[in-house]
């Protein structure tokens, strides 16, 4: 019986060649829409869990209470937490500390080499405990991890880290050199950790070297809070994070006294941390934009099935007299069935394998757009994931065309009295066709206000000139050097300003403290950001001074420059009145003139509103060099600066960024959302215009002999045009005008994530809508206008 079906399958299939096609290209580009969205939802929910202790790892957050209620959420911690916890909390099975290096020059001394190596790494460096490999869990192909790091000048690499400094030699025993201060020798081998990690370190460098690298970093104190700074340990279960939680305020008044009410320790599991936007703005996601991507990928597939049911019932009559012979035969309702599920199986099948190759195929260009290095292979959870797509495709989009073509009346059906309203077929491809377009429209919104959004990013006025300026970090804090270079920069005519400082104007990190006004009696209890930099700030970044002057050059705080938030902030409305007023910052010991107000620019990105700032003068914290070039030759010009740096700093790497570069970084999620939305919306347009293209070509087919016989009484090809297309485009309107509302409430959700935003117009939703009557109307027209260049003699004859 079996093979008797599949034998009518197949051969029903081969004789309706174009309908096939449709089904099969139209149901694949839904699946692998699908399978994409898959795979990246599988990368971020899989996260870290390759940890064996995964559940009972726990991250210690320290969040600052500010006085004015304010709440800053820190991941950080302060390292000599770690020793408390192993030691004093029996909840504590195990605690480990993390510092993260940010810029860590490696040099490599090989044996044919008169000169070694460096290598400059902006990320996967970082000083560890011991402890850290009782914590995470790696795979050691070389070395104990009990004591490879118990001791100062040891090194853990991973294979990739190991083979870009050593090649295939074995690289335990060999030695480095980090920032040309610490001599480290290695002593054990990792092997690759999974790419679906947030602790993605490549070179482990033991906590004790931290003296030689950094000096001046207090292992003891409490207060010493960074960016870089992460504790991890691994707790005896749920019941005792809960308990340890409960006894972090008494270690907070322990520690920080009458400033507890400042600290708060919060023990957060590690399956939280990837989507900890708060604590982590630049580098989480949010598990909703996870979710929603989800939905739309339900959405896709829904789309493609709308599509094979749409064209399935249009076919239905011309089957009619197929089924009422089978049934007068004897065929049940259920034999029916299956022989027409069977069929929807052989095109799923089909499509499966044709999505297989268009997702591995167009993955590296996704894995582009994204940045995730995403891969394809038919593990376990693939093969579950393909067979229940490939089961629900099968049954979603099998299910109504068999049960209405199996419930067709054989007498009806060979007397050839079924229309299409016999069995609600037109009823339900109109609900369907404004379904699939209503799916349509709100991902073409979506992607209109998010480009918009992002737009408005790129462009808005961030309060200076982030064009034609180049970032050079600067390796030495020895001020003789920095001024040096700047000095040198400072005769090329090309370049038009120089200044010294700890970070640019707008940054994805932020320092600062409290500060106190005049004779007030108290700390403002606001917290205060701070640019440190040299008096030449304000003309290279090109700040503009809305009263006073500026700064005079100094090495040390002397005065100070503020934003107009923090004039505001302080009781002022007017820049003048403030002038000469005098304000000690947290960096400062003695009260200071405040010689001028700069107009407020962005200290982050616009997710976040501008606070108060203070600009002053402290050279033992300048971190980097900006540079503002005129831009007419831009590669002499880096030439030029390369050149200087080399002979400044010749054991260093020289590196460069340009600021807007820099700006566009803090970005990274709303880019990553812009290209996710014109994917799937280009996708969705693809699978409407396919759909429509069958439905359109089935309807031309049934209305032959009436486009004949029109065209003979004289009709027009635009009449004709117009006849064929006015349903399909009644219902896409009717699409436009549910999706616009839907649309709206979840573009104008997202919105609410930025300070500075734009207002959702009225234009994105009548541009939209013109898109997709555009598209629709392209669709429709091709065929139409084919019917109506016909030859109606050649129409009528077919009859």
């Amino acid at each position: 019986m079996f093979t008797n079906y599949l034998k009518i399958a197949w051969r029903n299939l081969r004789t309706q060649r174009s309908y096939t096609l449709l089904n099969t290209v139209g149901l694949s580009i839904g699946m692998a829409g699908g399978l994409l969205i898959f795979l990246f939802l599988r990368h971020h929910l899989s996260t870290d869990r390759h940890h064996a202790r995964f559940d009972h790892i726990y991250r210690i957050d320290t969040d600052l209470y500010l006085a004015d209620s304010s709440i800053e959420y820190n991941a950080e911690a302060p390292l000599p937490m770690a020793q408390v916890l192993r030691t004093q909390y029996p909840q504590v099975e195990q605690a480990a500390f993390l510092s993260m290096v940010r810029d860590m020059t490696v040099s490599v001394k090989r044996s044919d080499e008169r000169q070694p190596t460096r290598f400059l790494e902006h990320k996967g460096t970082g000083l560890v405990e011991p402890e850290w490999f009782d914590v995470l869990s790696y795979t050691w192909l070389r070395g104990d991890a009990k004591t490879a790091l118990r001791g100062p000048n040891r090194v853990v690499l991973t294979e990739s880290w190991a083979r870009k400094y050593f090649g295939d030699t074995d690289p335990v025993g060999q030695t480095l050199t980090l920032n040309n201060k610490a001599i480290v020798t290695v002593t054990g081998l990792l092997a690759e950790p999974p790419v679906t990690t947030d602790t993605n370190l490549g070179l482990f460098v033991s906590m004790s070297t931290m003296r030689q690298l950094d000096p001046e970093y207090d292992v003891t104190d409490w207060g010493w809070l960074t960016s870089s700074n992460r504790l991890y340990a691994t707790l005896k279960s749920e019941e005792a994070a809960a308990s340890l939680q409960q006894a972090m305020p008494a270690l907070a008044r322990k520690q920080y006294g009458d400033f507890a009410k400042v600290y708060h320790f919060v023990i957060q599991p590690m399956r939280e941390l990837h989507f900890d936007v708060a604590r982590d703005p630049g580098g989480a996601i949010r598990s909703s934009l996870l979710w929603s991507l989800g939905i739309v990928g339900l959405l896709l597939i829904l789309a493609s099935c709308i599509n094979f049911i749409n064209l399935a019932t249009a076919q239905a009559l011309r089957r009619s007299k197929e089924v009422g012979i089978r049934k007068t035969l004897g065929s049940s309702r259920g034999q029916l069935s299956r022989q027409f599920l069977l069929e929807t199986a052989l095109v799923t099948l089909a499509a499966t394998s044709l999505a297989l190759l268009l997702t591995y195929v167009s993955l590296p260009l996704f894995n582009n757009w994204v940045q995730l290095g995403l891969t394809f292979r038919l593990d376990g959870l693939t093969v579950v994931f393909i067979a229940l797509l490939f089961f629900g495709v099968v049954l979603l989009a099998g299910g109504y065309p068999a049960a209405v073509l199996s419930g067709f009346s054989p007498d009806l059906a060979l007397r050839g009295k079924l229309t299409t309203s016999s069995f609600g077929g037109l009823s339900v491809r109109r609900v369907l066709v404004v379904t699939q377009f209503i799916v349509c429209q709100a991902l073409i919104v979506g992607a209109l206000v998010v480009a918009r959004q992002v737009q408005y990013m790129q462009q808005a006025d961030l309060g200076f000139r982030p064009d034609n300026v180049v970032l050079v970090p600067l390796p030495d804090k020895t001020k003789p050097l920095q001024d040096a270079f700047k000095q040198e920069l400072s005769q090329y005519a090309d370049i038009r300003a120089v200044s010294l400082g700890h970070l640019p104007p707008s940054s994805d990190r932020l320092y600062g403290g409290s500060v106190k006004f005049e004779k007030r009696p108290d700390w403002e209890p606001w917290p205060t950001r701070e640019r440190l930099a040299d008096a030449d700030f304000v003309k290279t970044y090109q700040l503009k001074l809305v009263a006073g002057r500026n700064i005079i050059p100094s090495d040390t705080i002397r005065e100070y420059l503020i934003n107009e938030t923090m004039l505001h902030k302080l009781g002022f409305q007017k820049p003048e009145q403030i002038l000469g007023k005098r304000l000690q910052h947290y960096l400062s010991p003695v009260m200071l003139p405040i010689v001028g107000v700069v107009r407020d620019f962005h200290l982050k990105s616009l997710r976040e509103e501008i606070g108060p700032c203070v600009i002053a003068s402290l050279a033992d914290r300048y971190r980097h060099a900006g540079i503002r070039i005129s831009g007419r030759n831009p590669s002499q010009t880096l030439e030029r600066i390369r050149q200087t740096w080399q002979q400044l700093y010749p054991s260093e790497v020289f590196e460069y960024q340009f600021l807007d570069e820099h700006i566009a970084r803090l970005y990274k999620t709303e880019t990553l959302i812009t290209r996710l939305v014109n994917v799937f919306a280009g996708l969705a347009i693809l699978i409407c215009c396919l759909g429509l293209y069958g439905l359109v070509s089935q309807v031309v087919e049934q209305r032959t002999k009436e486009i004949g016989i029109r065209k003979v009484l004289g009709a027009s090809v635009a009449s004709i045009v117009a006849l064929l297309s006015k349903d399909f485009l009644r219902l896409v309107l009717i699409a436009i005008v549910i999706a616009s509302p839907i649309a709206w409430y979840v573009m104008n959700g997202w919105l609410q994530e930025f300070v500075y935003r734009i207002d959702i117009a009225w234009w994105v939703f009548a541009l939209a809508g013109i898109l997709a009557v555009s598209i629709a109307l392209l669709t429709v027209s091709f065929q139409s206008i084919k019917a109506a260049l016909t030859n109606p003699v050649n129409s009528l004859r077919s009859e």
